[in-house]
């Protein structure tokens, strides 16, 4: 297996509903983690919910919060084409790509550190409070260290399969 080289960017030229899911899900794993840290540590089920529903979402595709946005007027760029009933939001699950990957390494990481966070110290609000900036920031700027990881070891993006900075060309974008 070849390691690929550059950096993945995701788009950030508006604001689609995965990216919105990105910024909202990001924000309640930091109010909650703080809320736990701070208030009381029930607050944790606030993180494990949201690491329930990222799993959802990668396994079945159906995203609850991307089903508001879509009612709000935002547009999906991971949503599935062919129409469905009610006119409902699903992430595509045609195969295991990059994003949809993202959905559930976060779901389960963070699943975890809520467990260990109430089992065995609440030091692992830092883990889960870590996730949380990661994909405030990573909606806020299209970069995160976990979809560069998947890419380096080699799954294949959807949002922007051709686009790689520092001057590298990823084999996707060889064959676009």
């Amino acid at each position: 297996m070849t390691l690929r080289k550059g950096i993945y960017v995701v788009p950030t030229d508006r604001w689609y509903i995965e990216r919105t899911v990105w910024l909202i899900a990001g924000m309640v794993l930091l109010i909650c983690t703080l809320l736990a840290v701070l208030v009381n540590p029930l607050w944790i089920f606030g993180v494990i919910a949201t690491g329930l529903v990222s799993i959802n979402v990668a396994l079945t595709g159906f995203c609850p919060i991307g089903n508001i946005l879509r009612l709000l007027g935002f547009k999906a760029r991971l949503g599935t084409r062919a129409p469905t009933r009610w006119n409902l939001y699903f992430l595509q699950t045609d195969s295991w790509y990059l994003e949809r990957r993202i959905y559930v390494t976060v779901g389960v990481n963070i699943i975890l550190g809520s467990i260990l966070f109430l089992a065995h110290s609440p030091w692992w609000g830092l883990f889960t409070g870590f996730v949380g900036a990661a994909m405030v920031w990573f909606a806020a700027t299209g970069l995160c260290i976990l979809a560069n990881v998947l890419y380096w070891i080699g799954a294949e993006p959807r949002l922007n399969p051709g686009a790689v900075a520092s001057g590298h060309v990823g084999d996707q974008a060889k064959h676009a």
